[in-house]
């Protein structure tokens, strides 16, 4: 008859009573960011890119609050008597304007060592090219990696 297996909180050291169950041997686990290789993003280019990011999207954002904060004092003051529908489809124009600009901050930015234009319209193309080739190069991998 074999003994019921002691139960251990998650994380526990020890040795099994019954001596016939063996945790695995620990590997080292992969970072993903921050070290020297090349999928990291290099610092230099983050803050490129998080600056265009705050910008693009945090004024169409402050944009789509006042659009609430405005209507909310026109109508109370009795000023201009505005639809309901028209300031929920301003202030979401927007916050959408502020999404598109999600994308723009990112694409725009220049993975160059040179920070390149102030708007940085030519990086766009690049960079949107350079996101094509690396979803193609995924869903290629993915289709011949596991059907054996």
């Amino acid at each position: 008859m074999v003994p019921p297996r002691e139960r251990r909180p998650f994380g526990a050291q020890g040795s099994d009573p019954g001596g016939s169950q063996q945790s695995p041997p620990k590997r080292p686990q992969k970072r993903s960011g921050g070290g020297s290789g090349s999928q990291a993003i290099p610092e230099a280019v983050a803050n490129r890119m998080a600056r265009r990011i705050a910008i693009a999207t945090g004024i169409p954002t402050l944009m789509g609050m006042a659009v609430f904060v405005g209507s909310y004092l026109l109508v109370s003051r009795h000023i201009l008597d505005i639809p309901p529908s028209a300031t929920l489809a301003a202030s979401g124009a927007c916050f959408l304007l502020g999404l598109v600009g999600l994308s723009y901050g990112v694409l725009s930015a220049s993975w160059e060592t040179e920070a390149g234009s102030l708007l940085g319209t030519e990086q766009i193309g690049v960079n949107f090219g350079r996101l094509k080739g690396s979803l193609q190069a995924l869903r290629q991998g993915a289709g011949s990696g596991g059907s054996d």
